[in-house]
Order: C-alpha cells, then structure tokens, then sequence
C-alpha cells in the first residue's frame, strides 16, 4: 500500500477530565511530529483531531464521523464509559481501537489494543505493597460509573480474600466537588489509607479537602493515612494545586521521573516539543507509545488493514520509554511494569517501589490459592 494513512485521535481536550485528554492527545502529537518526515513504504501518517469535551454521546459521533472518513485506526476515548460506547461502533466498521488508559479489567476485545494497566498490574499489586506496611482498613471512593464501581467490587474482593476490611464507601458524580460529608464520614472512621477511583473536579476537590484536613488533625497527613489511586498522574496536580497533594501515593506502569536511559531520551524530545517545565504523565507517554506502535504496525504490515495490522503488533517487541512492551495475542493487552509513587511538591513524583513488566490478567483467571484469583499479602 502506498499512500496517506488517516489515524483517529479521539480524546477529550475539554470538560470535566480535560487535563487527562491534553496529555493524551500531546503524546500522541509529538508522535506523528516525529514521523513526519518518514515515508518509509511508501506510506505517510495524517491524525484526525477530534474533541468529544466528556460527553459519551459525543465519542461515538466523533468515533463515527472518524471511521466515515477512512479512519480506520483510533487511538483514543479516557473512561471506560465511553470506550464501552465506541467498541460496538469500531466492532461494526472492522476498526481498530488503541486504548491507553488504566482500566477496571474484564474485557478482551479482538478491536481494541489495551496498552494501559488493567487491576492486576495496578491495583493487586498496589495492595501486595501496601496493605502489609499500611494496614488492610480501608476506605473506598470513587467515581459514579463503571471504573469506580468496579475498581470498588475489586477492591472488596481483593481485602476480603487478605483479611482486610472495607470501613467505608462512597462513589460521586464526576463533576461533585462538595465533599464535605465524605470527609466527615472518612475522619470519624478512621481508616489507614483511602483508596481514590474518583477522577476529575471531585478527585481534586477531595484531595483539597483531604490536606484540609490533615492541617487541622495530624492523624490525617499523608505519611500515618495517605490517599492512593490508580489513576491519579502528574497530569491532574497542577489543577489540584502544588502543594496540595504531596505525599499521597500513585501507582502506574509510568511516571515522568523513571530514571533509564530510554525516558531520558523521551524526556529530551517532549522538553524540545512542550518545553522544560512540562510534567510528564503516563498519558503522554502511553498516547506516544501507542501512536507509534500503531505507525510501526501499519508499516509492518503494508496496510491500515485491521487484521494485518494487529497481527504485525502481535509479532513485534516496541521498545518504549517505560521499557520493552508486548501485546498479548491473546487478549490483546499490553505488558507492563508497576511502579508507585510518591506525589512531590513540585507535582512529580518519586518512585517508591517497582515490579518488572507483568503480563495482562484481564480477567484474574491466573491460578492462585484455592482454586481462584486470591491477593498475596507478605507481612
């Protein structure tokens, strides 16, 4: 195949969780900037922008309108809300979808590449790390639709099977910011660490609260009841304010501080492109990655034809800034690495602990204690 291959860049730049979706669609810029000059095959690269502001009708209009104009590859949607409302869509068009964010798991979709974490390499061993040196009384807030309902059920699950114990939980609206009553609830029960799956204005808006009320009750400061999440990254802390979420806890296959050479270099490139303030988040890094796994792919194989192109992603190791990264034939999900962090004061965050890349368990099938998915707790 010679010619312009149109790809779809589908992330919201606006709306409730419009910090995310910059640094999506960023990433996945500086990717095709990179290509630009690159014909190699013949074959050159066109992204299509489009901005759905957090609306989910919206994403499938867009997605809709992408797949209309030839775009057969996608690389977008943030919650899993609208990712659900797309697939049927790129399912029907014999598309290809290139999703980048942490996600609740249970799903394997022969049109979707899943190159973000799913829970058993964010959440399980986030517990496995924290639950031994924190102790297992938590409680669980989180975003009203299906990734904080579901990181919720797992969560429960996942403290059950330890001997740990749910002390609380409370799911809000997206765009809630009155979190007075949870931080009430929160301060009288007295767990040892919060689990956040909120995102956007009521993540920040509770992490504002939070430090709050840490100032005014020492028992609440970070380092004797820290917040944890698997989706908070460098992106949102600006909009939280420096200062305001230090010391609470990330987990992520990526962070902008990973000190190997390969990120240096990416680091290097994104300062030239974003200048040398610029925080780095695994959403950035992930819409790169995934831009250019996509281009490799399609240049592999001679076609944006879906299958072609999967197969070509099947068959490749994609040297990446986080490290070598595999998609599971499988399922389709990507392998990676888990980190936690530290948030810093300048919005960065210090890596804390690490495991080497893991293999996607989407459906926490892998064999364990007593026939079934069990958390290893090592106290």
């Amino acid at each position: 195949m010679v010619g312009t291959i149109k790809v779809g860049i589908l992330f919201s730049c606006t709306g409730p969780y419009s910090s995310i979706g910059r640094d999506c669609r960023d990433g996945a810029a500086l990717a095709f900037d990179e290509a630009a000059g690159d014909r190699s095959g013949g074959i050159s690269f066109e992204p299509v922008y489009a901005d759905p502001e957090g609306e989910p009708r919206a994403y499938l209009e867009q997605a809709r309108a992408m797949l209309r104009d030839g775009c057969r590859l996608i690389v977008g949607t943030i919650t899993s809300l609208a990712r659900k409302e797309v697939i049927p869509l790129i399912e029907k068009h014999d598309g290809l979808l290139w999703y980048i964010c942490p996600y609740e798991g249970f799903e394997a979709n022969e049109n979707v590449i899943y190159t973000g974490a799913c829970p058993n390499q964010h959440l399980m061993p986030l517990f496995e790390h924290l639950l031994p040196r924190q102790g297992r009384r938590v409680y669980l807030i989180g975003a009203n639709y299906v990734w904080g309902w579901e990181m919720n059920r797992i969560a429960r699950d996942l403290l059950r099977e330890a001997g740990g114990e749910v002390v609380g939980e409370r799911c809000l609206p997206i765009e809630e910011t009155d979190v007075d009553r949870l931080i009430a609830d929160i301060q009288a029960r007295r767990p040892d660490f919060v689990l956040n799956n909120m995102i956007g204005p009521s993540s920040h808006a509770f992490l504002r609260a939070y430090k709050a009320l840490g100032d005014a009750d020492p028992a609440f400061r970070p380092e004797v009841r820290p917040v944890v999440s698997c989706d908070l990254t460098e992106a949102e802390i600006g909009e939280i304010g420096l200062g305001l979420s230090t010391g609470h806890l990330s987990a992520a296959s990526y962070f902008g501080s990973l000190p190997t050479p390969e990120n240096e270099r990416f680091r290097a490139r994104a300062a030239a492109a974003f200048g040398p303030d610029r925080r780095l988040s695994s959403f950035v890094e992930g819409a790169y990655v995934a831009a250019h796994m996509l281009m490799d792919a399609v240049r592999g194989a001679g076609s944006d034809e879906p299958s072609a192109v999967r197969a070509a992603v099947h068959a490749r190791l994609f040297e990446t800034p986080h490290g070598p990264m595999r998609i599971d034939p499988r399922t389709n999900h990507a392998a990676l690495p888990f980190h936690l962090g530290r948030i810093r004061d300048d919005g960065n965050f210090d890596i804390i602990a690490s495991r080497p890349a893991m293999a996607a368990d989407p459906y926490m099938t892998a064999p364990r204690e007593g026939g079934r998915s069990s958390l290893r707790v090592v106290s």
